[in-house]
């Protein structure tokens, strides 16, 4: 995945643009960078790996000499970015958030119409931010290119570009992700997290449609190209999953809708008659613990924490890039409360279930730790396809979801035909899929969310959100 943020005020905004890009760092975790604008100074830019520190501590001696009223940052879990882009449009600054489906097709097509060179990483793949200021520079103006881009680009891409005398921030002509612009006295900031410039003074004062094009400066915020409400396609998996609970999208905060979800989860195993008997209703942190809260609240069972999540050194389990690692961190950050795990029957909320390795790791742990039965409510239905619109998954084959590949155990390819029917708790398939499930993480009773329940708890209108991941629907 990844974020973005930046400002243009009367004053210097540097400090601005550090913390507000540091408070995305829950959206990527391999590389963030910075980009500012002065007359004095022209073009700043820092980049730095952020895999094995945080975005503040690799920034922080940076910031120091760098200066300016316009300033853009972003963190990225791809390419190192802001990229600076020399052409017939001058030369600025630009950074995406989103994945190219079709990169190599487009860089081909660029290569054959005369554009000269790419930036390559160590990897051989292109830069996409350098990708889309070639493809914005086969135009004569900003908002004409960067509409043929997003005309071009098959999957997402949303950008902020940073010239020397504006900002100009573009949402994905489909809104998958967010773009907010707040305001201040003295000037203005564009962002993908609200509350990234609430604690800096600024006050929401716009949010981009989908396919939205605009201006900020100093003194005013313009838009140049209307977005279109009708084309609104918005990640559900910001609401479930990788939104900072404070987060709120079309109005709808993370917090309130995980904790809605929970409850919507125990009202189904209530009137179904499958609410277990159980000690206490817990949550995998940090994520599913709202959601379970939620549940404890409707169901009337006690919600407890009979592990605790040890973050100083390890905030998040996904941070390094080794799998095998990863697996590792997320088992040692595991602390037990064993007075609330001996001899109890728990139920845990997680916010989704994908491979199922670390659940797996998580439930031996509470067997080995005394637990008597381990129960699963996923806050989501059953991932059956990778995100092809966002880069926040890394499966290399969708073979490697868990539900996907007991489904091909199955029925082998033929049961990609049955997905809805597996998704389903109340057919055959579902049942199956949902008892394979449970021997495998030898977890006493599991269950997921539906895509109805989900769409309830965030309360916009099924039309207007993504679930791909979860019914393969375009």
């Amino acid at each position: 995945m990844g974020g973005f943020f930046g400002a243009a005020s009367k004053n210097d905004c540097i400090s601005d643009v550090f913390f507000g890009t540091d408070y995305h760092s829950h959206l990527g975790t391999r590389r963030g960078g910075m980009t500012a604008f002065s007359e004095a100074k022209g073009f700043q830019r820092s980049i730095h790996s952020i895999e094995n520190s945080p975005f503040r501590t690799k920034f922080e001696k940076d910031i120091e000499p760098m200066e300016g009223g316009l300033c853009i940052g972003c963190i990225s879990d791809t390419d190192p970015q802001p990229i600076l882009v020399r052409s017939k449009l001058g030369l600025y600054a630009v950074c995406t958030v989103g994945i190219i489906n079709n990169a190599a097709q487009l860089e081909t097509e660029l290569l054959d119409n005369g554009c000269a060179s790419f930036e390559s990483m160590s990897s051989g793949k292109i830069n996409s931010s350098d990708l889309i200021g070639a493809l914005i520079a086969q135009k004569k103006s900003f908002v004409d290119g960067i509409k043929y881009a997003q005309s071009k680009v098959t999957g997402t891409m949303s950008l902020l570009i940073l010239t020397n005398n504006e900002i100009i921030a573009a949402r994905d002509k489909n809104g998958r992700l967010p773009i907010i612009v707040g305001k201040r006295d003295d000037g203005y900031c564009v962002s993908f997290e609200s509350f990234a410039f609430q604690k800096l003074g600024y006050d929401i004062c716009h949010e981009l449609l989908p396919g939205e094009i605009v201006s900020i400066k100093p003194d005013n915020f313009t838009i140049l190209s209307k977005g279109c409400p009708q084309d609104m396609k918005i990640c559900s998996f910001l609401w479930t999953y990788y939104g900072y609970p404070n987060s709120v999208y079309e109005n709808v905060t993370v917090e309130t809708m995980r904790t809605r979800n929970g409850e919507i989860m125990a009202e189904y195993d209530i009137n179904n008659g499958s609410l277990p008997d159980v000690d206490y209703v817990c949550g995998i942190p940090d994520s599913g613990v709202p959601h379970a809260i939620g549940y404890a609240n409707r169901s009337g069972i006690p919600f407890a924490r009979p592990f605790i999540k040890y973050t100083p050194t390890w905030p998040r389990s996904f941070m390094p890039q080794n799998q095998s690692i990863r697996n590792q961190v997320a088992k040692m950050k595991l602390i037990p409360v064993h007075e609330l795990i001996e001899g109890k029957k728990l139920l845990f909320v997680d916010d989704s279930i994908v491979r199922g390795t670390q659940l797996r790791e998580t439930v031996e742990f509470l067997y080995a730790n005394g637990a008597k039965e381990v129960h699963m409510r996923s806050a989501c239905p059953p991932i059956m396809y990778g995100c092809k619109y966002l880069n926040f998954s890394r499966s290399t084959s969708e073979l490697e979801l868990i539900a996907r590949k007991i489904i091909n155990d199955f029925e082998g390819e033929d049961g990609i035909k049955f997905i809805r029917e597996y998704s389903d708790a109340k057919t055959e398939r579902g049942k199956r899929l949902r008892a394979e499930i449970c021997a495998g993480l030898k977890l006493t009773s599991l269950e997921f969310q539906s895509l109805e329940g989900t769409v309830k708890a965030i309360g916009l209108p099924e039309c207007n959100l993504c679930s791909y991941c979860w019914d393969g629907k375009e």
